[in-house]
């Protein structure tokens, strides 16, 4: 058994999740939502789950693609993706919808070898939002998105229904 801490970001496996593994993104998106409490209202159901009523999506629509993060073998984290049309031109933009990394396999730089696989596995215009209160969110993505890019990309302050958000917004292919 790997102990979260003996290992570094070499071993980062970005891994795509199939349908029967489901049940696994759905433990892990639980503890992701149990992070995001701390700063962000979140109710549990009825059920003692906070749930993620689109996972199911991942499976069921075209431009959304599931991933577990592995670590020697061992689960590490989760990465959702989707592209998302846009009106004003004919290619999609990626959008980072979610990202977790366990705690004991964070600061080694495993999110940013996984942030980096994601980047590469899916070129072109990218969208890495950042919910203002996660303070800790910001300082990684800044840094994960400048060592991919090679320059530092500013993030744009927006608000959506009374909530702060910081987006980065770059091309992955300009890196290829």
């Amino acid at each position: 058994m790997i102990i979260p801490g003996d290992t570094d970001s070499a071993h980062t496996e970005l891994v795509p999740a199939t349908e029967e593994q489901e049940p696994i993104l759905a433990n892990l998106l639980e503890l992701y939502a149990h992070d995001f409490s701390e700063f962000h209202k979140l109710e549990l159901g009825a059920n003692g789950r906070f749930g993620y009523n689109h996972l199911p999506l991942y499976w069921q629509e075209p431009n959304r693609y599931p991933f577990l993060v592995r670590v020697a073998g061992q689960l590490a984290g989760l990465v959702l993706v989707r592209g998302i049309s846009q009106t004003d031109s004919c290619e999609n933009v990626w959008d980072m919808a979610e990202f977790f990394i366990l705690r004991g396999y964070r600061k080694r730089g495993i999110g940013t070898n996984a942030a980096h696989q994601v980047w590469r596995r899916f070129p072109g215009l990218w969208r890495v939002r950042v919910m203002e209160a996660n303070r800790s969110a910001h300082p990684f993505w800044e840094h994960s998105i400048a060592v991919f890019a090679g320059e530092s990309i500013p993030s744009v302050r927006v608000e959506k229904d009374g909530t702060a958000w910081h987006v980065f917004s770059f091309d992955s292919r300009r890196v290829q």
